[in-house]
């Protein structure tokens, strides 16, 4: 059912600096920021050969990247992307299997424009997945 590996989320305190790191220590080539309200998350991609890391940032204090930084200060590895093809029959099989989805189970649109959603991370030994469409 999962595809190919679409990234690993980073939740950072400070995005300019942690930009900075990736593409001057790392010589790494960055997206520009994009802000998602509808996520509450400003987000950089680092563009790799085989993948990319997603850098959040929070938008304002009731983001979920501002809970997991409050647990967390120096920021972390927040969640790992897998593609599927087709995100409903996904979703409806995950469920069938007893796994759960947050929210309420209704696709929304992702970072790169793609239908998303997000499994919870008890029923995958302790790491939050997401799911975007290919």
């Amino acid at each position: 059912m999962i595809g190919r590996l679409n990234h690993v989320a980073i939740a950072v305190p400070d995005l300019e600096a942690a930009a900075r790191t990736y593409r001057d220590v790392l010589g790494a080539r960055l997206s520009e920021p994009l802000a998602l309200p509808e996520h509450g998350v400003t987000t950089i991609f680092v563009e790799l050969p085989n993948t990319k890391i997603e850098l959040l940032e929070p938008l304002g204090p009731d983001s979920p990247i501002a809970r997991f930084l409050a647990r967390s200060p120096e920021g972390g590895v927040h969640h790992l992307c897998y593609e599927v093809a087709d995100i409903l029959a996904a979703r409806d099989r995950l469920i069938a299997t007893g796994a759960r989805v947050l929210g309420d189970g209704t696709p929304r649109i992702g970072a790169h424009g793609k239908p998303v959603l997000f499994l919870h991370p008890k029923d995958f030994q302790g790491t939050l997945v997401e799911l975007e469409e290919a």
